[in-house]
């Protein structure tokens, strides 16, 4: 129970569906955002009448996430923090909790489906395309998978939150931010109080020296804007080199790649396919699904892409796709042209 739309609705259907719920709130931070939160998830088990739970994972996110996203940063990757919380947070300690309590299931409000078949769990996209958030689901094993409901797979956001207001539920007023712990995205701001950082030198694809940086952390691939520079022409981030302290820019056409290999595999139905497999694979959350061909190696997977992709960036989650089946996904670990 977040107090937010998305977990009130997931909550209601099953109280409607006449399942035995009791609602878990997981204390992750210390802030009056955080303190609204707890509140709300409070008042919506009250109200739909159901026993709340507050467990306090503070240390564990904050080693689980906070810490692995400013490392990231630091060794000039771009994480994706969700990932991580899902894997490690939700649907670990919070699963472990709610197991603990007595539950037969942990059920949230993420719009993915599972489907049982004769070969164990299939996790599915969201009937909501537009909402559908199985791309950070990628980490869940088969076991996790018996154990977890995802209730509004079915259902739109509007529908959720059309539920949520007519049964009364005090749900928050605007949608959560992308990263929960950074507020209006100011990534610079967070990541200069957690470590010092280091200038360097900025170069384009020649080695040329164009000007210098401030630290890696505070740049992404594919960045054009607050590069400080001045240039003829548009100049982009084609990649970071962390060993080098080197920032290297170059025109957007630098920016495609054909291939990548990642690492950190986790497939869903619980075994690495043996032999090239062709799938849609999504580089990050918002991007287009693009096919390619995916070749094993002993702990890694070669990703080649029947048309180049744009702004390949390490440390993103690669997800795969068949249709609407999610068949795993990694860590990006490196680009080829």
């Amino acid at each position: 129970m977040s107090g937010g739309a998305d977990s009130a609705a997931a909550a209601l259907l099953l109280t409607e569906a006449a399942c035995e719920v009791i609602g878990i709130h997981m204390r992750l931070r210390e802030s009056p955002d955080f303190d609204r939160q707890a509140q709300r998830a409070e008042n919506i088990s009250r109200i739909l009448g159901i026993p709340y739970h507050q467990v306090d994972l503070q240390k564990e996110f904050e080693s689980s996430v906070v810490d692995y996203f400013c490392r990231e940063y630091q060794d000039g990757r771009t994480p994706n923090p969700c990932v991580a919380c899902n894997r490690d947070i939700k649907f670990g300690l919070l699963l472990d909790k709610a197991l603990s309590l007595g539950a037969d299931y942990l059920a949230t409000g993420h719009y993915a489906r599972v489907e049982r078949s004769r070969d164990g769990y299939r996790l599915l996209k969201a009937k909501d395309t537009g909402r559908d958030q199985s791309y950070f689901l990628y980490t869940l094993t088969q076991e996790k998978l018996g154990r977890v409901l995802f209730p509004l797979g079915e259902h739109s956001r509007d529908e959720a939150k059309q539920m949520a207001k007519q049964a009364g539920l005090p749900i928050a007023t605007k949608s959560s931010q992308d990263i929960c712990f950074i507020s209006q995205k100011n990534y610079g701001a967070f990541l200069s109080q957690r470590f010092g950082t280091v200038p360097g030198e900025v170069v384009d694809t020649g080695g040329r020296r164009l000007g210098q940086h401030r630290g890696i952390a505070f740049y992404t691939i594919g960045q054009r804007h607050g590069l400080g520079l001045a240039s003829g022409k548009p100049l982009y981030v084609i990649r970071m080199e962390p060993e080098t302290n080197r920032i290297v820019l170059g025109p957007e056409e630098e920016l495609y790649s054909r291939k990548l290999a990642a690492r950190k595999l986790n497939w869903i139905s619980g075994k690495a396919p043996r032999e090239p497999v062709i799938a849609m694979a999504r580089i990050r959350y918002k991007a287009k699904e693009a096919e390619a061909v995916l070749s094993f190696r002993n702990d890694s997977v070669d990703v080649h892409f029947a048309r180049p992709q744009k702004a390949v960036t390490p440390g993103q989650a690669v997800v795969f796709y068949n249709n609407d089946e999610v068949l795993g996904g990694g860590i990006i670990h490196q680009m080829q042209k």
